[in-house]
């Protein structure tokens, strides 16, 4: 079982998730050796500024053993995302330094370009990179680093397969959304834009109803058809969800069913950047 964790994910940027964790498998010891665990990292502390100088990460993995308290190993370390103030060569170089001081296993990348993704491997081999992919998230960078991951034997990682909820089809309208969720301050989820792109769910919710699946078992199984080397990564607090989630990983469509799907996304064009538009990819560390 994979579990994808972050330093900063918590009230505040803390820890907090880790330290659940960490008493879930305090609870559950035999689990341990049954899940491969990755975290994010690589942030000066208090702050979403990436840091690869080798204090900055041996401090940020410090952290993140230290909330997991020795009841799990830190089976992967992702750098959060590519810092533009250090060479990748060297920011995977510092990370293989900690690799080789016993902090950690492997190293990840997140939100990086295939080109930098090539640069990595080329000073240390890198077991998994993190992007967004689904059905509204399958932009030409996407392509370029599911195949280039591929060509260098890297696991693709692909968050928010489910757009975010939005291809559920359980978000019908933007009040939905309750106060204080980010996602209305994403561009996607703008109600400019929602009614728009609400059409693109409609068309995968037919197709789903004809295979018998929901849209979100649809999505997955689009997502991890794309490649033996993709690991879709969806995200749920509810039980039924999470279940429901689960079986998606089984789903597998037929030639038919991928060229249906692949000709609704050819046609459809989505409305609204991955996050949001007032703010430029480069100030985000999107494709670093």
């Amino acid at each position: 079982m994979f579990i994808n964790s972050g330093e900063f994910y918590g009230p505040n940027l803390s820890t907090a998730n880790l330290e659940l964790l960490s008493r879930f498998f305090e609870k559950y010891p035999d689990y341990a050796e049954r899940t491969f665990l990755s975290v994010k990292g690589g942030l000066r502390p208090g702050t979403m500024n990436i840091d690869s100088s080798l204090e900055n990460l041996r401090g940020s993995v410090d952290r993140i053993n230290a909330a997991l308290r020795g009841k799990k190993r830190l089976d992967l370390y992702e750098s959060a995302r590519v810092d533009p103030n250090t060479p990748v060569e060297e920011a995977v170089k510092n990370m293989a330094q900690l690799v080789k001081e016993g902090k950690f296993d492997h190293i990840g990348m997140s939100e990086c370009s295939a080109q930098t993704l090539r640069r990595a491997n080329a000073v240390h081999p890198i077991a998994a990179v993190e992007i967004e992919v689904s059905p509204w998230s399958y932009e030409d960078e996407t392509r370029k680093v599911i195949a280039t991951a591929k060509e260098l034997d890297v696991t693709v990682v692909a968050y928010s397969p489910l757009g975010r909820g939005f291809l559920t089809g359980q978000i019908t309208k933007p009040s939905d959304l309750p106060d204080g969720d980010m996602r209305k301050h994403m561009t996607r989820f703008h109600p400019d834009n929602f009614d728009h792109n609400l059409q693109l769910v409609d068309a995968m919710k037919k197709l789903a109803a004809k295979k018998g699946i929901t849209p979100a078992q649809l999505c997955i199984g689009w997502v991890g058809g794309l490649g033996s080397h993709i690991l879709p990564l969806p995200g749920s607090s509810n039980k039924k969800r999470t279940l429901e989630n689960l079986a998606g990983g089984d789903v597998e469509l037929t030639t038919v069913e991928n060229a249906e799907l692949a000709n609704i996304l050819e046609t459809f064009t989505v409305k609204g950047g991955r996050y949001t538009d007032s703010v430029p990819a480069h100030v985000l560390k999107l494709w670093g």
